[in-house]
């Protein structure tokens, strides 16, 4: 049998053949009596006796919801149009206007109802107002809660638009494993999403910022009312930038 010694846990094996219990010892190491009929301190000290290691704290493996996509019921005038009819009409002008203004030395778009998938990683106080214009430029958005929701949607997800707020999730680092994400994209997968930073502080639309930042696009909180415009503006210069390569790789622009 092997016990313990209460004082300083030095294990002692004693053959219970020669030295049937109970019976008492003097410890080689310490000199403290030991009492073969005591309690084992090792055993009651383990992190498993206790029962607070992380293995039995809580669930090794937890399900993680990726982030939920945003949805907007956008109330018609007399109750005579609803948000899908409207939607319906615009993506049909859009079909319109490609067949009439694509050329052959243009790169492809995506079809109208393949929408561009939006993912918004800011504080609470912004995520509505952002939602929201990026719906009036035909995105489907979902909206990150925290950091966990955010790099599950993104892994789940082709997305084309990650908007970060540097207060993301500040409790977890939110933004620092956004950007993380990010940076650990191929070439060939980074090119194809525009990352846009949501600043309190810097200008919009300042390219030196966004080139520091590794970043597409900075927009000032302050302008956000104006965001739907904003994009708009630089996803076309983005498409203009990759055209000749979007059309040599026969790739859809973003």
């Amino acid at each position: 049998m092997i016990i313990s010694c209460p004082n300083c846990s030095t294990r002692l094996q004693v053959d219970e053949e020669k030295s049937p219990p109970p019976f008492t010892i003097r410890c080689p190491k310490c000199s403290q009596t030991i009492n073969s009929n005591g309690s084992n301190p090792a055993a009651e000290q383990s992190a498993l006796a206790v029962g607070s290691s992380p293995s039995t704290e809580r669930v090794r493996y937890e399900h993680v919801k990726p982030a939920p996509a945003y949805g907007i019921e956008v109330g018609a005038r007399d109750g005579r149009q609803t948000d899908s009819a409207n939607e319906a009409i615009r993506m049909l002008v859009d079909l319109l206007n490609q067949s009439q203004n694509i050329g052959l030395d243009s790169p492809k778009l995506g079809p109208a109802w393949n929408r561009r998938k939006a993912l918004v990683c800011t504080s609470e106080i912004h995520r509505e107002r952002i939602a929201r214009g990026l719906t009036e430029i035909g995105c489907q958005v979902y909206v990150a809660e925290d950091s966990r929701q955010a790099l599950e949607r993104m892994r789940a997800n082709e997305l084309q638009l990650v908007l970060l707020e540097p207060q993301f999730d500040s409790g977890e680092q939110g933004a620092a494993f956004v950007v993380r994400e990010i940076n650990v994209l191929r070439p060939n997968q980074r090119r194809r999403v525009f990352f846009v930073l949501v600043s309190p502080s810097l200008r919009t639309m300042d390219a030196h910022a966004a080139f520091l930042n590794n970043v597409n696009a900075v927009v000032n909180i302050n302008d956000l009312e104006e965001l739907p415009r904003i994009l708009e503006v630089a996803l076309r210069d983005y498409n203009e930038l990759y055209r000749e390569f979007n059309v040599a790789f026969n790739l859809v622009a973003l």
